[in-house]
């Protein structure tokens, strides 16, 4: 059984920043092709960021400019940092991956993968 195991996020002033983290549990696969979503009450969930497997990004453009999506192949986990944030940033933020898939394997940016993180709340509000 596989697992993505998030951490970071929490409360933050409009401006400030945050990052999040997300790893696979174990030691089943790497982390190549990723993406970020959010997800507020009452709405569907959201793509925010993407990070292929052959180190392309895509954002979404409320976030473009201010959030980040990388990789650390070495410690097989990816991170977004959320830089100058702003209150309609809240949301619960959600990665998905499948450590399973190897490097060699390209797919759309907005391709959903079979694992998803517990979720991490991120509040911005001042």
């Amino acid at each position: 059984q596989v697992h993505l195991v998030q951490s970071g996020g929490g409360l933050a002033q409009p401006g400030e920043s945050l990052s999040l983290s997300c790893s696979p549990s174990g030691s089943i696969g790497t982390i190549n092709g990723m993406g970020w979503y959010r997800q507020v009450p009452g709405k569907e969930r959201e793509l925010v960021a993407a990070i292929s497997s052959e180190g392309s990004r895509w954002y979404a453009r409320p976030v473009k400019g201010r959030f980040t999506v990388s990789r650390d192949n070495g410690k097989n986990t990816a991170y977004l940092q959320m830089n100058n944030l702003k209150p309609e940033d809240t949301a619960v933020y959600y990665c998905n991956a499948d450590p399973t898939i190897p490097s060699t394997v390209g797919l759309p940016f907005e391709y959903r993968y079979r694992y998803w993180g517990q979720g991490t709340q991120v509040t911005v509000s001042s």
